[in-house]
C-alpha cells in the first residue's frame, strides 16, 4: 500500500515538475484572462453561454492543478510553507465560488485575479514581486521622508499663495494636493506662473521642489527597488546553482564504479554464501 502511494506521489511529481504541464498551465491562465475581459464586451448569448462552459472547464482544471501539486508535495507543511501555495489555493477556492446569484459579482471579481497565478507560475516574475515586496520597507521610510517634505513644503506655500489662489493653497492639505499635482508634471506651469505673477522668484519654491521630489526621492525610491532586485537575483541563481550541484552529485553516486574494495567484499560475501549452501547438501 505505501509503496503504491508512493509510486503515485512519484509520478505526480514528474508532472507537476514537467515543462509541458507547467507550458499548459501558463495557457491555460491566458484563456482564463481572455475569457475574463470577453464578459466585459456585448456577444451574442451563444459565445456568452460558450464562455460560461469554458469558465467552468478552467475552474475544474484549476482545481485538478492544485490537488496534484498537493500531492506531489511532501506533505501539507512543506506545501503550505511556500507563500505562493497558499496564494493559488486561496484563488482556486475562490474561483469555486458559484457565479450567480447574489454573489454574481463576488464570484467575478475573484475569478479576475487567476490572472495572478501567470506571477507564481513563472519564476522571473515571482523573482520580481519578492523583490518589490522586500523592497517595501525601505521604499516607506523613503516616502515618509518625502511627506516630511510634502507637509514643509505645503505649509510654506498656504502662507505665501493662500491670497493668490485659495482654491489651490487655502491650506496645508490642499497644498499638498497641489504639490502632488507639481510632482507629476500635470500643468504646473500653470500654477507656477499664476504665483509668480505676484511673487517673481516664487520659482525658487517650485523648482527646488520638483528636485527633490521628481528626481533625488524618486531615484532613492528606483535604487531601494533595483538594491534588494540585485540579491533576489542572485538568490535565485545560487538556488539553481545548488539544484543542479544536487542533481549532478545524485548522478554521480548512481553512476560512481565499485571500488576494489567492495568488490572484494562482494567475493568474500559469495565465497561464505557457497559455504553455507555446501554444508547443508553435505
Amino acid at each position: 500500500m505505501l509503496a503504491n502511494v508512493s509510486g503515485l506521489q512519484s509520478k505526480l511529481k514528474l508532472i507537476d515538475n514537467s515543462k509541458a504541464f507547467q507550458g499548459f498551465v501558463i495557457f491555460v491562465i491566458i484563456v482564463s484572462a481572455l475569457s475574463i475581459g470577453a464578459h466585459t464586451y456585448h456577444l451574442p448569448t451563444w459565445m456568452e453561454q460558450s464562455l460560461v462552459v469554458l469558465d467552468v472547464g478552467i475552474t475544474v482544471f484549476f482545481a485538478i492543478e492544485i490537488v496534484i501539486r498537493f500531492l506531489a508535495s511532501d506533505g501539507p507543511k512543506k506545501f503550505f510553507s511556500n507563500g505562493w501555495n497558499i496564494f493559488d489555493t486561496l484563488i482556486v477556492i475562490g474561483s469555486l465560488i458559484p457565479a450567480g446569484g447574489a454573489g454574481i459579482l463576488i464570484a467575478r471579481l475573484l475569478r479576475i485575479f487567476r490572472v495572478l497565478r501567470l506571477v507564481s507560475m513563472i519564476p522571473e516574475l515571482r523573482m520580481l514581486v519578492n523583490a518589490l515586496l522586500k523592497a517595501i520597507p525601505r521604499m516607506g521610510y523613503i516616502a515618509l521622508l518625502m511627506f516630511v517634505i510634502f507637509y514643509i513644503y505645503g505649509a510654506i506655500g498656504s502662507m505665501l499663495f493662500a491670497h493668490i489662489n485659495d482654491f489651490l493653497w487655502g491650506d496645508v492639505s490642499v497644498a499638498m494636493l497641489t504639490l502632488f499635482r507639481v510632482s507629476t508634471f500635470e500643468s504646473w506651469t500653470s500654477v507656477m506662473y499664476e504665483t509668480m505673477a505676484v511673487y517673481p522668484l516664487s520659482w525658487l519654491y517650485y523648482l527646488s521642489f520638483i528636485f527633490l521630489t521628481a528626481f533625488v526621492f524618486l531615484n532613492m525610491m528606483v535604487g531601494a527597488v533595483l538594491d534588494v532586485m540585485t540579491q533576489e537575483t542572485q538568490a535565485m541563481r545560487e538556488e539553481e546553482a545548488d539544484e543542479l550541484a544536487l542533481e549532478s552529485g545524485k548522478s554521480a553516486e548512481v553512476d560512481k564504479p565499485a571500488s576494489a574494495a567492495d568488490v572484494a567484499e562482494l567475493k568474500a560475501q559469495i565465497a561464505e554464501l557457497k559455504g553455507m549452501l555446501i554444508q547443508k547438501a553435505g
